[in-house]
């Protein structure tokens, strides 16, 4: 008896290891990843699988690739997403309804976003921009819903390694009428 509680309590003891292990591991990974964010969780979202941790918040920031910005004290540039760590090849989806958006349409994303960065118009109004990915699986006035794999992480336009540049927008507009994501992006 006592030995039958013994390998069950080792079979608990490393089975919750295996589950806690990777996911700390899997952020590891990429050398490249450098990490602007006091916040060291890993989360969870609707938009992509697993469980990953910010690299950049929205806003004003330390990290080096963001020029000046005024709203910003000392020489802090500003970011306008939220950039989540992530293995290449992490699955993304979407969690909105909306369409596809022409990529040649006013508020394209630029080279900086990598060459296959797209948006999503929300019903709501916003556009959604999916960054730094290399496989998409959605094209221009494709109707998507939430749950829809639309695309998987990579590093295409991005110094710092593989992850997801998450940033919403008023439909149609620049960087400059970027919005805070987190409510979109719904970080657990």
């Amino acid at each position: 008896m006592r030995l039958r509680a013994l390998v069950l309590a080792l079979l608990v003891v490393l089975l919750a290891g295996l589950t806690a292990v990777p996911s700390a591991a899997r952020e590891d990974r990429d050398p490249r990843w450098r990490f602007y964010s006091s916040d060291h969780r890993l989360h969870t979202s609707p938009w992509f699988a697993g469980r990953h941790r910010v690299m950049i918040g929205y806003g004003c920031t330390v990290a080096p690739y963001y020029a000046h910005d005024r709203r910003c004290p000392g020489r802090r540039g500003f970011h306008h997403g939220i950039d989540v760590a992530m293995p290449c090849g992490t699955r993304l989806n979407s969690n909105v309804r909306g369409r596809v958006v022409d990529p040649a349409s006013s508020g394209a994303p630029g080279a900086a976003y990598g060459p296959y960065a797209f948006r999503i118009r929300a019903r709501s109004g916003v556009d959604v921009l999916i960054g730094h990915v290399r496989r998409v699986y959605v094209a221009p006035g494709d109707l998507v819903r939430p749950g829809r794999l639309v695309a998987r992480a990579n590093d295409q336009g991005a110094p710092d390694g593989c992850h997801l540049h998450f940033e919403v927008r008023r439909a149609g507009g620049g960087p400059a009428s970027a919005i805070d994501p987190a409510p979109y992006l719904r970080l657990g």
